[in-house]
């Protein structure tokens, strides 16, 4: 019989062993079978942190694994467009119901999308199609592989074992704030691949989703182009997966010429900001940091009339060059799985209504360029990026030299006043809202901590509108799902959509069958 101890507490230092250690002295013996099932960190009194954990144990071998989901026969021709969680994760569901999805993804697999983007931090040439943005994994696979979700889809469960069984670290099925890394999830990416083509399913790299054909508001085929030589081909499909991510804005403008109806979006927009490490770490534990990972925060200031909050925080991060258009720079954050760089980094983002940027249907992806270009200018026209110190922020001064952290935007950086680049209300929204913020982290605030611009794709800035049946209002069998489309914002959000979907999916051809 599985018994379950809950409350467990473990000191700072120790952790998974020393669990295993006391509940066998509990069980009175050997274990046949143990499993942590939460762990989360206590560090609310920091003379006292520690691991609280639950775990699961009996003497006798248990078998707690899920039954195989029953398969669709001859399941007809199903395409995913765009390779990130949220079609990565369809596919998966899609095989494991018994069809053969072919996946079409405009950028490189993950190691030539590596080589692109290694030539872009390096040299600063772009691949509009291979980049941070565009290939396999998506945008998340240049970023701290981050699981946590505030979302509360039945489906978050089934996002973590996926990642699991492929190879992410098992942690994530019980930790609290569970991630796995840019370095390890490229090998998750890798054997994800490697199912999906083993259960019969295509990868097509290279390939952008470039129209449709349709027939009494049906969807039959898809269109793609080949990115480097233009040629045309196209798919006849059962059904349709859309899942290009919040960057394909040439996707967008296609879709809406083609009558696929859309609406805007309010988004947010801001900087990277980066304190050390070590810095954060202490604010959050004390001495007890020493003997933790790197630690993480999420704030958010209503001290101005915007909402400022921090979002996509990377402990012992870098900050990514991440743009997908010629002439533009974009920033975002990426971690490894140890966390161990000097620095700690997260979006710092202002949140903007439709009244800044306009109410036409593209007006918030225009505005999001604007500020791309302007960034891109201030840098030095040459995809450095524009940056600044807090404390010069604050005082409206141009920084002249570095305090105690050093800059680890891989394209390098360009002392500029950020002023000039961002919107007005988003400046006066980040100076009176840091120091807020530094009431609920102390040196939040510190005079040399150094913002980065521009964060401007936190979200989509538009959303492709669908029914209760998940599929577009303007055309049957098409299925637009994850962040690009409007109806999720991270990871494991994404993936559960793409999930859903796949069920969705295999429900109504299961159902016609019968």
């Amino acid at each position: 019989m599985i018994k379950r101890i809950d409350n467990i507490k473990i000191p700072a230092g120790q952790g998974d062993a020393e669990l295993f250690e006391l509940v066998k002295r509990r069980a009175g013996g050997k274990l046949g079978y143990f499993k942590i099932l939460k762990k989360s960190l206590d560090a609310r009194d920091k003379r006292n942190i520690h691991w609280l954990y639950s775990a699961a144990y009996s003497r006798e071998k248990e078998n707690d694994g899920r039954p195989p989901l029953e398969k669709l026969k001859d399941a007809p021709e199903v395409c995913v467009i765009g390779s990130g969680p949220a079609g990565l994760c369809c596919a998966v569901r899609l095989c494991e119901r018994g069809y053969h999805p072919v996946i079409l993804e405009r950028g490189g697999s993950v190691d030539e999308r590596l080589r692109a983007v290694n030539t872009f931090f390096t040299e600063r040439v772009l691949d509009e199609n291979s980049n941070v943005q565009f290939g396999e994994g998506g945008a998340g696979t240049f970023s701290d592989g981050k699981l946590n979700t505030g979302t509360k889809d039945g489906y978050n469960r089934d996002v973590l074992e996926i990642f699991a069984r492929f190879g992410a670290p098992e942690e994530i099925l019980y930790l609290n704030k569970p991630h796995i890394g840019s370095d390890k999830l490229r090998g998750v990416l890798k054997n994800i691949r490697a199912y999906i083509e083993n259960c019969g399913g295509r990868f097509l790299f290279g390939k952008k989703f470039c129209g449709f054909a349709a027939e009494n508001g049906e969807l039959k085929s898809v269109k793609f182009c080949d990115v480097h030589s233009g040629e045309e081909n196209e798919l006849p499909v059962a059904a349709a997966v859309l899942a290009v991510g919040h960057s394909a804005r040439d996707t967008f403008r296609m879709l809406a010429a083609n009558s696929i109806a859309m609406q805007p979006r309010d988004f947010a927009v801001g900087v990277r900001v980066e304190h050390l490490a070590s810095a954060i770490s202490f604010a959050q534990y004390g001495e007890a940091y020493k003997l933790l990972p790197a630690a993480d925060y999420k704030l958010v200031s209503h001290a101005h009339e915007r909402t400022v909050f921090t979002f996509c925080m990377c402990p012992g991060g870098v900050v990514v060059p991440s743009a997908s258009e010629a002439g533009g720079v974009v920033v975002n954050g990426m971690s490894d799985f140890a966390r161990d760089g000097a620095n700690s980094n997260s979006a710092l983002m202002v949140q903007l209504s439709r009244a800044d940027f306009g109410e036409g249907l593209f007006d918030g992806m225009e505005f999001q360029r604007k500020l791309e270009e302007r960034a891109y200018v201030a840098g030095g026209s040459s995809y450095r990026a524009p940056c600044q110190l807090f404390g010069d922020f604050a005082k409206d001064r141009i920084s002249q030299s570095f305090g105690e952290v050093a800059p680890t935007y891989a394209a390098g950086v360009t002392f500029a006043p950020l002023a000039e680049v961002l919107p007005k209300a988003a400046v006066e929204a980040l100076k009176v809202s840091v120091p807020d913020m530094a009431k609920r982290l102390h040196g939040f605030d510190s005079a040399s901590a150094l913002f980065t611009g521009v964060e401007s794709r936190f979200s989509s800035p538009v959303r492709i509108l669908r029914g209760e049946d998940r599929q577009s209002v303007s055309l049957k069998n098409l299925y637009p799902c994850g962040e690009g489309s409007g109806y999720s914002g991270g990871i494991t959000s994404s993936a559960a959509d793409g999930i859903r979907t796949a069920e969705y999916i295999y429900g109504i051809h299961s159902a016609a069958r019968k």
